[in-house]
């Protein structure tokens, strides 16, 4: 039987907004080979692959068109989404997902999924010169975590007209730079941007994962254990973060907007 992928839009309440990511679940094993062609293939940010497990949970793997990936939010949305919108659990299940990140969770909150995953908090740093250069903005703040480094600039605008040096970007031995600002949308908290060419993303839509850093970052500062996000690169993203000791809550909607069979390779 040839396995069947599924393209998802995460983070989004309509098709073509949010973050779209392939999902395939394999009823027998694939080699990594095999795994890396499908994302290339589908040239997505990320495709994830699931295997269901003897006691119900599922392995859980994502990779970008050029790597695998160690976390990754939008595409576990993404999987949840199709676990229970194609019976492969009911609705009053909860998704769990085992990962390089250790043990992930999602369950149906009404129209929206709530996954929790690993806070993810930075540490002050400096940026390298090639960062600053390929930004061309004057950072507030910079730090880091294992991922990816973190830059507050002045206001939501800057934010929005960033256009990075994707060139000079890539050279930054780092996964991705997430640049976020306090939120000038009402309702929301904070905005924020993803890019990521190094792993063959030059600008992710919306980054569950870099919300396990921004939730701790804009928590502390505003005082706050529930925050309402907004990603703003060109297809846009909403995302509800709370903060529960070492864990983030990350919620979001998500629409299929594909379904296909693999009859290749």
């Amino acid at each position: 039987m040839n396995p069947r992928i599924h393209v998802v839009d995460a983070f989004a309440d309509r098709a073509f907004r949010g973050n779209p990511a392939a999902v395939c679940i394999l009823k027998e094993p694939r080699d990594d080979g095999w795994r890396q062609d499908v994302a290339r293939e589908m040239n997505l940010s990320e495709t994830a692959f699931l295997e269901k497990r003897a006691d119900g949970s599922y392995t859980l793997r994502w990779f970008t068109p050029a790597v695998e990936v160690d976390l990754c939010g939008h595409a576990t949305l993404a999987s949840a989404h199709i676990l229970w919108e194609t019976g492969e659990l009911a609705a009053v299940e909860t998704a769990r997902f085992h990962t390089r990140s250790g043990i992930l969770s999602a369950s149906k909150k009404g129209d929206w999924i709530e996954m929790d995953f690993p806070a993810e908090p930075e540490k002050p740093a400096d940026i390298p010169p090639e960062l600053a250069e390929a930004l061309g903005v004057q950072p507030r703040y910079s730090g880091r975590n294992r991922f990816d480094y973190l830059i507050e600039v002045g206001d939501e605008q800057i934010v929005r007209d960033l256009s990075p040096d994707m060139t000079l970007l890539k050279k930054v031995d780092m996964r991705g730079v997430i640049v976020t600002s306090r939120s000038i949308l009402e309702g929301f908290d904070f905005a924020s941007r993803f890019f990521a060419p190094a792993v063959g993303v030059d600008e992710d839509p919306v980054t569950g994962s870099a919300h396990c850093c921004l939730g701790p970052y804009w928590g502390g500062k505003l005082g706050k254990t529930t925050l309402r996000a907004y990603q703003a690169s060109s297809r846009g993203g909403i995302l509800r973060v709370g903060l529960k000791d070492d864990r983030v809550l990350i919620g979001g909607q998500a629409v299929t907007v594909l379904c296909a069979e693999l009859v290749g390779g």
